[in-house]
């Protein structure tokens, strides 16, 4: 009788408990399409470019751009769990470096200053386009498409406004290290780190040098160490958190988890202000870097990071992604943006490439998606 008992007990477990495959858990990871993106792409490179690609001065060369579109691709992939889009991201980093030149430069602010204003400042932004987003109904995809237009002009009034009729602000390197504080706040946001380091690995042929002793790479570019720490908090956050599984309930089914407690207003609110905020990141790296904005910064941006953050495994329908997963589909965009100049093949090929990789990323992941949820 107790064996009997047994069995029906065993039968009447839910199935949703039993131990999945090592194959199975893998095929669920969100980042495998751009694991398997970056592979291929790096074999492919391989093959075909300079072996100084590969070399650390090579690395650094591509890591540079991919984590400037990496800060705005994580920005998108945390919205897109969230299960709306933000169209407006390539026009804020022209806006935000609007502000923050125009802080620095036209107004005199300190560095620090100008730096959290600025933030704040897209914050703000993010905030007025999700509350449309909510309390209007209208779709994201719409909302965020006026808003891209809207702060590319104002980007062109306000930088004509600021030099007296030009469309590009210089001057920003100059008046942002005036003070040891300002200089400090530089470095943070601007420049290279490690340069000791790396000096001493070249001192110890660790890596490669001129052959007048001088080392070939000289410290990492400031904008890589920051990609690293947002992605890796980013991932901290989507999926070790409270406030991560309310990310994935909202994008994946925004009634169930209103009904469920989630604050699905706010959650979504706060997104759009984190995704304008990492675009405003990426203004003050690139105006810092560069020592002047203009109005065509971050053009098309918003595209290439959705379209990283689709590599990355999020779904357009909301509710499954990985920061990581973006993360390393703007890896594989600065491979390839600065791979083809290590080849013989014509860089207008790189757009073929980005409409190429979305299809795929699209086409895989629903493969993926269908395969291990048992979908038809």
């Amino acid at each position: 009788m107790t064996d009997q008992n047994t069995a029906v007990i065993e039968e009447a477990r839910d199935e949703r408990l039993k131990q999945a495959s090592f194959l199975t858990r893998l095929m669920r990871r969100p980042e495998l399409g751009a694991v398997m993106g970056l592979v291929i792409v790096a074999g492919f490179f391989m093959m075909v470019a300079n072996p100084v690609m590969f070399e650390l001065s090579g690395v650094m060369n591509f890591l540079a751009p991919a984590a400037q579109l990496g800060l705005l691709a994580i920005g998108a992939s945390l919205l897109m769990v969230g299960g709306e889009f933000d169209l407006s991201v390539g026009s804020m980093v022209a806006f935000a470096g609007l502000i923050f030149g125009a802080c620095v430069v036209t107004i005199g602010l300190p560095l620090p200053a100008a730096i959290v204003l600025t933030l704040a400042f897209a914050a703000a932004m993010g905030f007025v386009n999700g509350q449309i987003v909510i309390h209007t109904g209208l779709p994201s995809f719409i909302v965020t498409l006026a808003f891209l237009f809207i702060l590319r002009g104002l980007s062109l009034v306000g930088l004509k406004w600021a030099t007296g009729g030009a469309t590009q602000l210089r001057g920003v390197r100059e008046a942002a290290t005036d003070t040891p504080l300002d200089a400090f706040f530089y470095e943070l946001f601007a420049g290279e780190a490690f340069e000791g380091l790396f000096a001493w690995l070249a001192a110890n042929d660790w890596t490669a040098k001129f052959p007048n002793g001088q080392p070939k790479v000289t410290g990492m570019p400031v904008e890589i160490l920051w990609f690293a720490a947002i992605a890796c908090l980013a991932a901290f956050l989507l999926t070790r958190t409270r406030y991560g599984n309310w990310i994935f309930a909202s994008g994946g089914d925004a009634n169930a988890a209103r009904n469920s407690g989630v604050p699905v207003r706010r959650v979504k609110t706060s997104l759009f202000m984190v995704t304008a905020a990492c675009a405003a990141l990426v203004a003050i790296l690139t105006v810092l870097d560069s020592g002047s904005t203009d109005a065509r910064r971050g053009f098309q941006k918003e595209f290439e990071a959705i379209i990283a953050a689709v590599i990355g495994g999020c779904l357009l329908t909301g509710g499954y992604g990985s920061a990581i997963g973006a993360a390393l589909g703007a890896v594989i965009f600065g491979m390839v943006l600065i791979g083809l100049t290590y080849t013989a093949i014509d860089q207008d090929w790189y757009l073929v490439f980005l409409g190429t990789m979305l299809l795929m990323a699209v086409f895989f992941n629903n493969i993926i998606r269908k395969r291990v949820t048992g979908e038809r």
